[in-house]
């Protein structure tokens, strides 16, 4: 499905992460893959996963510094002179806002959240536009459901979605006259490293597998096969949407 595409995947950090599950599903489809790392410690875990696929390109990017963005990309136009999709799969809160009352968010923790986890979606699509290939480019991104409804403890985290979510519509705005599309996928509830920092995360997961109308979770791997959906020419006509992949849960209402 994604054969002779070139895909860059930001945010794998284990092989835990729908980053992760989403390249693997990518690969398997046949896409050249880059993956990226914030860190020298993400990248210890992100290099060894990027050889289990075969993947010889893994960037250094910190997507709150402009120099990083322009770095990185300027690596992809050298390597592969164009790009068929972006996944943008990054998300940070500190710890301290994601626990008690939302009320008590700290300046510096909401811009830090909402520049991490949303502006990041539009410095890397306007560092990307010259690549991506008209008529057929793709960008991707990971939301949640707290950003449509209060979920207890998501708290500054909610906010930062709600932001993607309009980034993304508007970014599906701006590109779609070249033919690039720009959509995201809402999750359900997942283990993964930024789940572990959600207070009450346990409680959570049983909430949603009660609740849900397929009575269970989802896992990384479904998620990463909507992503294939929506990158491959099987979702050609569908931009500025977020699909919800939490096997029903946002129907719900009590």
């Amino acid at each position: 499905m994604l054969a002779g595409k070139k895909a860059i995947v930001f945010g794998v950090a284990n092989d835990h992460s729908i980053a992760w599950a989403i390249a693997q599903a990518f690969a398997r489809a046949g896409a050249t893959l880059a993956l990226t790392y914030v860190n020298e410690a993400i990248e210890r875990r992100v290099r060894p996963l990027a050889e289990a696929l075969g993947v010889s390109t893994v960037l250094p990017c910190d997507v709150s510094r402009d120099e990083d963005v322009r770095a990185t990309f300027d690596a992809v136009r050298e390597q592969w002179g164009g790009l068929d999709i972006l996944v943008h799969a990054v998300a940070f809160a500190q710890r301290e806002d994601l626990k008690g009352r939302f009320l008590d968010t700290s300046r510096e923790g909401f811009r830090l959240a909402l520049d991490v986890s949303a502006y990041s979606l539009i410095a890397l699509a306007r560092a990307a536009e010259p690549l991506l290939v008209p008529r057929r480019g793709s960008i991707l991104t990971l939301t949640y459901f707290g950003a449509e409804k209060v979920v207890a403890g998501y708290n500054v985290m909610g906010v930062a979605k709600a932001a993607l979510e309009a980034s993304m519509r508007y970014l599906a705005w701006d590109l779609g006259p070249s033919g690039v599309r720009v959509n995201a996928i809402s999750a359900g509830p997942i283990r993964t490293l930024s789940s572990a920092g959600i207070g009450g995360f346990k409680t959570m997961l049983h909430h949603h597998e009660e609740r849900a109308p397929l009575r269970r979770n989802v896992s990384a791997e479904e998620v990463a096969r909507a992503a294939l959906y929506l990158s491959s020419e099987l979702g050609e006509g569908v931009t500025g949407e977020v699909l919800h992949v939490d096997a029903g849960y946002n129907i719900v209402g009590l």
